[in-house]
């Protein structure tokens, strides 16, 4: 695995993941989490780190538990 921040990319691969298969656009999913369509972007690539609320906020658009997102680390 590359240097850097590893559980980002594998949270942004969960969201990602997770999004699709609930057949969402990152702007439909921007807007049922009430967060911008560039940080679920930024989330997605691995770029941004989400806070425990806005983690929240994309687990419940998602209808997924927040550990399901995080299993992957």
């Amino acid at each position: 695995m590359p240097a850097g921040k590893p559980h980002r990319r594998l949270l942004g691969e969960a969201v990602r993941t997770e999004r699709k298969k609930a057949g969402f656009s990152q702007e439909k999913l921007a807007e049922r989490s009430d967060l911008s369509t560039v940080f679920i972007s930024r989330v997605e690539r691995g770029k941004e780190s989400p806070s425990v609320d806005s983690l929240v906020k994309i687990a419940r658009a998602l209808k997924v538990r927040v550990r399901d997102l995080v299993a992957a680390f």
